[in-house]
């Protein structure tokens, strides 16, 4: 349990924390509640299960993972084991939606995106699962 709270006091990952807490937050939520010009719920689960064979169960453990999670990485709170999610998270991603249109993101419209957003959220999500949730941190406070 030690491991899970213990954390790096470097300021470093604050920024990283709230980065992906930003981006989770809003990501998630036009999934989940349609949001930001998102789909929903229901329309996202149809396209994951419908396009990339995603079973329904699975793809809300995903979306709530994103959104949970957010709110981790603002706190510092669990941060080892929903960077674990989200970086999980971000392999799905990768795999399923974005290998097969290369590494850039930008790409002509309808052609979809490239692996280099993903993976530079699945980079961020590695580096909190290694250091913790870092100075200004609920895992720093807990662990002391």
């Amino acid at each position: 349990m030690d491991w899970i709270l213990e954390t790096t006091p470097s300021f470093s990952f604050v920024f990283l924390r709230l980065g992906l807490a930003v981006t989770f937050f809003a990501h998630s939520t036009q999934q989940i509640f349609g949001w930001f010009d998102g789909r929903g719920l229901t329309a996202m689960l149809a396209n994951w299960k419908e396009k990339y064979g995603i079973p329904t169960p699975i793809g809300v453990i995903g979306m709530f993972t994103e959104f949970f999670g957010s709110f981790a990485m603002l706190l510092g709170f669990l941060t080892r084991p929903f960077a674990l999610g989200l970086a999980i998270f971000m392999t799905v991603a990768i795999q399923k939606a974005h290998w097969e249109h290369g590494f850039f993101l930008a790409r002509r419209p309808g052609e979809g995106s490239g692996i280099e957003y993903c993976l530079a959220l699945f980079l961020m999500a590695v580096a909190l699962l290694v250091g913790g949730g870092g100075a200004l941190s609920i895992d720093g406070l807990l662990s002391r």
